[in-house]
């Protein structure tokens, strides 16, 4: 990874107030800042970062060479009580070269990092002017990246000339950049993950188009949760505990629910219907009548079986069921037998 000193210059124009980046173009360009702070800090931890203004009163620097993330936190917010005024490119670009001639550690290459969401005004807006400070830059070895950003209608403006000026600074290495960024559905920090101005940090990063110049119209963002955990890791921190407390709860719930369907009881079997009778009720609950008739028949039977000579005790009940008389019948019927066994016994007298 290269050793460098970096010096971003931020726009804090009155352009920046505009809505068309989420939250505010401040605010998705301090994002962006944070997301390369990040990656060159990350890249050589011998690599230092600083940041200024090119709006307001006159450009102004905020910060030189540091490290530390709260300290960029804090001139960012700093920067952005400082909205006023139009972006003043040209001097901006000498003053930060001025600020990078007097880094510490003279073996760390020099490059600037230049935010512009404003129309071009002035000197900038000068093409020649422009390309002859790139020749200057190009002399002193500093690279330079360009971030465009913005409306359309500006954007159109500014890229003509912006596009010819890193052209111009790009000298045996394409070590300069330019990326130019329409506002859309993803953030602007985003889009410069994917650029070749932090990809050269990261290998991995999406490839662009060569010659230094690519417009980006979207990004992959490579952090866990989209959140780079160097530039703030109490909220990644925070999102990796809510996800794992998630994951548990999912689990235990799983678990729950297969314990209370392996442990349900058997539905009981149905009771028979109070109105459904068995046989045995139906025998017992016959009327007395019949039972009544039943005897009857039965000694009517055992009578006829008498008169016979027959032991009534061996008589079959079922042909007694069978032939059903009535009494007067049965009487009479047996005074009859009767009388002819009598007269039988007459006829063996007289013969005798």
């Amino acid at each position: 990874m290269p050793l460098e000193a970096t010096m971003m210059i931020i726009d804090n124009s009155e352009y920046m107030r505009n809505g068309d980046y989420y939250k505010t173009r401040f605010s998705a360009q301090s994002d962006a800042v944070k997301t390369v702070f990040g990656s060159k800090i990350d890249s050589n931890p011998e690599n230092t970062v600083g940041v200024m203004t090119s709006a307001g009163k006159g450009p102004e620097v905020l910060v030189t060479h540091t490290k530390e993330v709260g300290h960029m936190l804090q001139v960012l917010h700093d920067a952005e009580k400082k909205i006023s005024g139009q972006a003043d490119i040209p001097t901006a670009l000498s003053v930060a070269q001025l600020a990078l001639k007097h880094r510490q550690n003279k073996n760390l290459r020099q490059r600037i990092i230049l935010f512009i969401g404003s129309p071009l005004t002035g000197e900038g807006a000068d093409e020649k002017n422009m390309i002859t400070l790139a020749t200057k830059l190009r002399k002193n070895n500093i690279a330079v990246d360009v971030i465009s950003f913005g409306d359309e209608e500006g954007r159109e403006a500014n890229d003509p000339i912006l596009n010819a000026f890193v052209k111009n600074v790009i000298g045996k290495e394409p070590n300069s950049h330019f990326v130019s960024i329409a506002p859309g559905p993803d953030l602007l920090s985003d889009v410069i993950l994917s650029s070749p101005i932090v990809s050269e940090d990261f290998p991995s990063g999406v490839p662009t188009g060569a010659g230094g110049e690519t417009s980006a119209a979207g990004a992959a963002n490579n952090f866990e949760f989209g959140i780079d955990p160097s530039l703030d890791p109490e909220l990644a921190m925070a999102l990796r505990m809510s996800l794992e407390e998630e994951q548990a709860r999912q689990r235990a719930a799983v678990a729950t629910e297969g314990a209370s369907s392996s442990s349900a009881p058997l539905e009981p079997i149905p009771e028979s219907s109070p109105t459904t009778s068995t046989p045995a009720a139906t025998t017992t609950s016959q009327p007395t009548a019949e039972i009544e008739e039943d005897d009857e028949d039965a000694m009517l039977a055992r009578a006829l079986a008498m008169s016979k000579g027959e032991d009534g005790e061996d008589v079959d009940m079922a042909d007694a069921g069978e032939e059903e008389i009535s009494e007067e019948e049965a009487i009479a019927k047996a005074i009859a037998m009767s009388m002819q066994e009598d007269q039988g016994e007459g006829k063996k007298d007289e013969k005798k």
